[in-house]
C-alpha cells in the first residue's frame, strides 16, 4: 500500500490559483490537473460523501448539509453521525482489500461513529447553563485530549462565525501532522475550510480575498512539504467553487405571504413550525428542497416558484432523477438559483419578530443555512466592545445572548450550490502522479476509485 494524503481545500477553483498562491501555482503545474464535475447540490456534505462513497446522493442519501427529518417534523443541519450515510465508505473498501490499511479522518464531515481508525471533528461543549465551549470530538477518545494538550483548545470561534480566521485551518493542519507522527495511517483525509469565509463574504474580489489566498497557500505548502518528506502521495482537491452573487431570494417569505407557512409565537417572537406548514423551503446556499404537506398544493407551490425571480431550475420527480437527487430525504420539488442569486431561510415579515437565534451564530437552530453569520451587525456601535461585554458575562457565569449577527442578506457577495457554467469555477483535482488519470474532467463519483488506485497501485 502507498501512503496517501487527500487535502480538501474548500472553495478552491482554478480561477483562484495565481499570483496570490505562488506555492500552489508551482506545485499544481508539476503533476496532473483536472476539474471535477460538481455534485448537485455543490455543498460540503453532499460533495464529500460522493467522493468517499463513489455514489450519488440518490444512493448515499446526503441530499444537502441538512434536510427535513420527516419522522420528527424537524429541519436539522450539520448532523455528524456517519450512520446517516447509506453507502460504504472508502476506508471500508480499503480494509477489505488489505486489513492492515488504516485511515485518519481529520474533519471531513460525517466523521463521528464511523469505522475510520482515527477521527477528529468539531464538537462544542454545551453545559446546562447555556454556554458554548470550543472543543472537538475524536476516536479514540483520548486523541482529542492529546491533541489539545499539544496544540491548545480547538479554536471553534475561528472555524465559523464573524471571527473566522486562518487559526482553525492551521490547527487542523497541525493536528493532521501530529496524528500522522503518532499513528502513521495509510490514508489521511484533511479538511481545510479557510477560503470558504472570505469568498462568501466578498465573492471573487481579489482586492479583498488576496490575504485569505496567501494564508491557505502557506498552509498547503507546509502540509504538502511535510507529507512528501514522509514519502506520501498527495492528492489536493476541493468540493465546489464559489461565485459572486447579488440577489438573496426569500423563499419562505413568499410561501408565508401565500398562507402556506405556519409560525408559532414564542415569547413574542416567531419560529417556523414545519410540521403544520402547508409548504416550506429547506434552503442550502443556492439549492432548496421544497416540502409540500398536501400534494394538492403542488400546483400552487410550483406556480409561486415559477413567478419568483432568481430561480433557474425547478426539479420535479424526473428532474431529481436527472440530477441524482431522487431520494426520500429530498423535497417534493428541488429548486436551484440562477448565477446571481442564493436562498435565505428567512420566514418572518417583521424583523422585530425574528426569532432570537436569527441574530446569533446558531447553525443547529436555524431551519436553513445562514451565511450572514459571517458578519457582525454594522448597525452596532463599537461591536467588539459589545462582544467583549457578552464574553465577560459568560466568564462570570451569567446568561447571555450573543446577538451580534445582522439580518441583512444583501451583505453576502459569494455563494455556491448550483453548477457554475464556467469550469474555472468548478472544484479541482490535482495529483503529483501523472499516471493516475489523464482525464481533464472527472465525475465526482470517480474520486473514490482514484484514491483507491493510488493507495493500491
Amino acid at each position: 500500500m502507498k501512503k496517501t494524503v487527500v487535502i480538501d481545500v474548500v472553495a478552491l477553483s482554478q480561477r483562484l490559483i495565481g499570483e496570490h498562491t505562488p506555492f500552489l501555482k508551482k506545485w499544481t503545474s508539476k503533476g496532473h490537473k483536472a476539474s471535477i464535475n460538481p455534485v448537485l447540490p455543490a455543498v460540503t456534505t453532499s460533495a464529500q460523501t460522493t467522493y468517499l462513497t463513489g455514489k450519488w446522493p440518490t444512493d448515499h442519501g446526503i441530499v444537502g448539509n441538512g434536510w427535513y427529518f420527516k419522522d420528527e417534523c424537524e429541519i436539522k443541519f450539520w448532523r455528524q453521525s456517519n450512520k446517516l450515510v447509506q453507502a460504504k465508505n472508502i476506508w471500508d473498501l480499503a480494509k477489505e482489500k488489505d486489513p492492515e490499511f488504516t485511515v485518519s479522518n481529520m474533519f471531513w464531515w460525517y466523521n463521528m461513529y464511523s469505522t475510520a481508525d482515527y477521527q477528529v471533528t468539531p464538537r462544542p461543549l454545551y453545559p446546562s447553563d447555556g454556554r458554548k465551549i470550543p472543543d472537538c470530538h475524536s476516536y479514540p477518545m483520548d486523541l482529542r485530549d492529546r491533541l489539545q494538550e499539544e496544540l491548545g483548545q480547538f479554536p471553534l470561534f475561528s472555524f465559523w462565525g464573524p471571527n473566522t480566521s486562518i487559526k482553525a485551518t492551521q490547527w487542523i493542519a497541525d493536528a493532521s501532522k501530529k496524528v500522522d507522527e503518532w499513528k502513521n495511517p495509510t490514508l489521511t483525509l484533511i479538511y481545510l475550510p479557510h477560503l470558504d469565509y472570505g469568498l462568501q463574504k466578498y465573492g471573487i474580489d481579489f482586492s479583498k480575498i488576496s490575504k485569505d489566498l496567501s494564508e491557505i497557500d502557506k498552509v498547503c505548502e507546509d502540509l504538502i512539504t511535510y507529507y512528501e518528506r514522509q514519502g506520501a502521495e498527495v492528492i489536493l482537491l476541493s468540493e465546489y467553487g464559489i461565485t459572486s452573487v447579488n440577489n438573496p431570494v426569500h423563499l419562505n417569505r413568499i410561501f408565508r405571504k401565500a398562507g402556506l407557512i405556519q409560525v408559532k409565537n414564542e415569547l413574542g417572537l416567531e419560529t417556523l413550525d414545519a410540521g403544520t406548514s402547508r409548504a416550506f423551503a429547506v434552503v442550502d446556499h443556492q439549492l432548496a428542497h421544497i416540502h409540500v404537506k398536501d400534494k394538492s398544493d403542488l400546483a400552487l407551490v410550483k406556480k409561486l416558484l415559477e413567478e419568483t425571480p432568481g430561480i433557474e431550475l425547478i426539479l420535479d420527480e424526473e428532474g431529481k432523477k436527472k440530477y441524482h437527487l431522487d431520494h426520500k430525504r429530498s423535497g417534493d420539488l428541488v429548486v436551484v438559483a440562477d448565477k446571481n442569486s442564493w436562498f435565505t431561510y428567512y420566514f418572518w415579515l417583521d424583523d422585530s419578530k425574528a426569532p432570537d437565534y436569527a441574530r446569533c451564530v446558531a447553525i443547529h437552530q436555524k431551519p436553513g443555512y445562514d451565511p450572514v453569520e459571517l458578519f457582525l451587525n454594522p448597525e452596532i456601535k463599537l461591536p467588539m466592545a459589545k462582544v467583549g461585554m457578552k464574553v465577560l458575562k459568560k466568564k462570570l457565569g451569567f446568561r447571555y445572548l450573543m446577538d451580534v449577527i445582522p439580518l441583512d442578506a444583501t451583505l453576502v457577495k459569494g455563494a455556491h450550490g448550483r453548477i457554475p457554467e464556467d469550469s474555472l469555477d468548478h472544484p479541482v483535482f490535482f495529483t503529483n502522479d501523472k499516471s493516475l488519470t489523464e482525464e481533464k474532467h472527472i465525475d465526482p463519483t470517480e474520486i473514490q476509485g482514484l484514491i483507491l488506485k493510488k493507495i493500491f497501485s
